[in-house]
């Protein structure tokens, strides 16, 4: 059986693991002041073209939102978000549990735009009666699979700074839509356009890790403090340091999401030639083709993945996932499967 259910199934890319094995008996300080750590965010700051970014690493994605969310809004302030979105759907209600509420807005293809979140900030203008959104999240890639376009994110920049709004974004498949063939965006315009993202890891190639980037270290100056009291401050900081270094000195990361987004685009490709539909029109790692629920009892026997959405008695939308370690002949094996029909 052959996973397509996730982008983290496999451990992490050789390199990695090799630099961790080369400095394993190498004493560093503790808690993120290694050299390895210091290296890497020094390297994040070039790409992100911001000296000054205050740049943490931590270990997964739910924490890094809870830890952003929890240290920038103040206890009656709420976040929106997609519907779909990650700390909307799949978090376990971790927001929630804070005391924040996530209010969610209309989306279009699992993308935020400005008329959805007037339509929530006048839904919830009632002051002092109704919580206070503050802060606006959104993730790049979506959860399923589409991007944010120059123009789409300025828009939301835009508005988020005329309505004294943070703009926070969730970088777990960063990666995967900087490398997107219909991209234009790079690092430098995502720490320009947001006030805090993170890059993810995890998704990425690493064994686990996600770097938070704070564009303006103004607007929290004791997140140090936030990452040790909710226990996220490593005292194994080179961990996290190492991989990310390894990952961006020789842009390592965007090689290996380009790889992942290779691998879908061929699927994709192929799921159009054989007269098949998509739920979104992605173009990362994330696809969701529509298939007769005869082809996929068929190819569940042989390959792993998600029956994302029914769409009718008939046909049901998967989910496959590429990763940075998806062989291409396993993708020209699925694609026999699926021209056998």
């Amino acid at each position: 059986m052959y996973h397509f259910k996730n982008d983290y199934s496999e451990g992490a890319h050789p390199a990695i693991l090799q630099q961790l094995i080369l400095t394993n008996n190498t004493q560093q300080p503790g808690y993120g002041e290694d050299e390895y750590s210091l290296a890497a965010k020094n390297i994040l700051r070039e790409k992100t073209g911001n000296p000054d970014a205050d740049i943490y690493f931590v270990t997964g994605g739910t924490q890094t939102n809870l830890l952003v969310i929890s240290a920038l809004l103040q206890l009656h302030e709420a976040v929106i978000s997609a519907q779909s979105g990650h700390i909307f759907v799949h978090e376990t209600g971790a927001i929630e549990a804070l005391g924040h509420r996530v209010i969610t807005a209309e989306t279009e293809n699992g993308k935020l735009h400005v008329a959805g979140i007037e339509k929530v900030l006048q839904a919830y203008s009632l002051r002092p009666h109704m919580v206070k959104p503050k802060m606006v999240y959104i993730s790049n890639a979506t959860e399923i699979g589409t991007i944010y376009s120059k123009k789409e994110l300025q828009e939301l920049s835009a508005y988020c700074k005329s309505h004294k709004l943070w703009l926070f974004m969730d970088g777990a498949r960063l990666g995967h839509a900087l490398t997107a063939v219909n991209n234009d965006l790079d690092l430098a315009d995502i720490a320009r356009l947001t006030d805090v993202f993170y890059i993810g890891g995890t998704k990425n190639g690493a064994l686990l890790g996600e770097a938070i980037v704070f564009n303006n270290p103004g607007i929290a100056p004791d997140f140090d403090y936030v990452l040790k009291q909710k226990g996220a401050l490593l005292a194994k900081g080179r961990v996290l340091g190492i991989q990310f270094l390894e990952l961006f000195k020789n842009d390592l990361y965007f090689d290996l999401a380009r790889h992942a987004n290779q691998m879908a685009k061929k699927i994709t490709e192929a799921v159009n030639a054989l007269g098949y539909t998509f739920l979104t029109g992605s173009t990362t790692n994330q696809i969701f083709p529509i298939l007769p629920k005869t082809l996929i009892k068929k190819l569940a026997e042989k390959y792993l993945f998600f029956e994302w959405k029914e769409i009718d008695e008939q046909h049901t939308a998967l989910r496959l996932i590429m990763s940075w370690a998806t062989e291409e002949k396993i993708v020209d094996e699925f694609i026999a499967d699926l021209k056998k029909g």
